[in-house]
């Protein structure tokens, strides 16, 4: 049986909207969802040391789960992707923190597909960078770091809509769960940019600075 970890943001545990319809896609494809919570105090997060802090935390439960479980996070869960890139692990960000080297980085040594989701009006989001990292991102125009946009409410429903359709077509693509992790023949699906989705290739080398010229500045705060 398949298996998703469920990674929460800095502010809202693992059933806020966004995560638990996400998680809940996994779930109606047959996975068993982890859904996690932080168990200590953050520390700052716009440090490096975020990074082995939420591996630290999240570890001991993909240990626990084994195999190539996908990962679900948001926010501060996205530090998690240095996990994902070591374990050739599928992913979908959430409002993923690109502006964080450490975190691009990681996305960059990734060799298992992975979906990236932001808004245009989230500091911590670029899409620029985002369409070089995956052909798989949606990208919404205004909205934030919540997937919230101007007007009425029913409007940021209509986001979260589209985020559970994206995360449906995600998978479909990759062919999850039937995924194979590394070393396995890949699937060949193709995802909102039309372009091949990746199985585990050998990782290409990493530049020889983290943070290559025209790098966005990292932000002071991350949710």
């Amino acid at each position: 049986m398949a298996d998703a970890v469920v990674i929460p943001g800095g502010r809202f545990g693992p059933g806020a909207p966004l995560l638990m319809y996400a998680g809940d896609v996994a779930e109606q494809r047959g996975a068993t969802v982890h859904r996690y919570s932080w168990s200590q105090a953050l520390p700052k997060l716009d440090q490096p040391e975020i990074e082995g802090w939420v591996s630290g935390e999240i570890a001991p439960l993909i240990d626990t789960v084994g195999g190539h479980p996908l990962l679900i996070a948001k926010s501060l869960g996205t530090n998690a992707a240095a996990i994902a890139a070591d374990r050739c692990l599928p992913a979908v960000w959430l409002t993923p923190l690109l502006t964080l080297p450490w975190v691009a980085d990681a996305l960059d040594r990734a060799t298992a597909p992975f979906l990236l989701v932001g808004g245009t009006a989230d500091k911590l989001w670029d899409g620029d960078i985002a369409r070089r990292l995956s052909p798989h991102v949606l990208e919404v125009d205004g909205a934030d770091h919540g997937m919230y946009v101007p007007g009425p409410l029913t409007e940021s429903i209509a986001v979260l809509s589209r985020v559970v359709v994206a995360v449906d077509e995600f998978l479909d693509a990759i062919g999850w769960p039937s995924w194979t992790p590394c070393g396995s023949a890949s699937g060949s699906g193709m995802v909102m940019e039309e372009l091949p989705s990746a199985g585990c290739l050998p990782a290409a080398p990493s530049p020889s600075t983290s943070q290559p010229p025209g790098w966005p500045s990292p932000a002071t705060t991350a949710p």
